[in-house]
């Protein structure tokens, strides 16, 4: 119960924090949060994460899968390898995806 007061309180004052900061202060967010997001060291940052959480599930899926008798559902199975192959395919030359 305490929690949930903390976040109604917390989230009442991000409200009227943000109705006082107003609409000019909003869109100087939303654009530096967009320049951040086109930066190419940030996007390498995301990239090279996302692809390192990809290996990390698929040695998880393997060791599960090893564990249990090679008995996943055929469900799970064929989405982790689906969505290993497709970024696996996506990768150019250099080890960058097509972003």
């Amino acid at each position: 119960m305490r929690y949930r007061v903390s976040f109604v309180l917390g989230l009442g004052i991000g409200f009227v924090l943000g109705a006082r900061a107003g609409r000019e202060r909003y869109e100087q967010l939303r654009r530096q949060a967009q320049r951040l997001s086109e930066n190419p060291a940030v996007r390498n940052a995301a990239e090279s994460a996302a692809t390192n959480g990809r290996q990390f599930a698929s040695r998880a899926y393997d060791t599960v899968n090893e564990r249990t008798g090679h008995r996943m559902p055929d469900a799970v199975s064929d989405k982790v390898h689906s969505l290993t192959d497709r970024r696996a395919a996506q990768n150019d030359d250099w080890g960058s995806g097509n972003a």
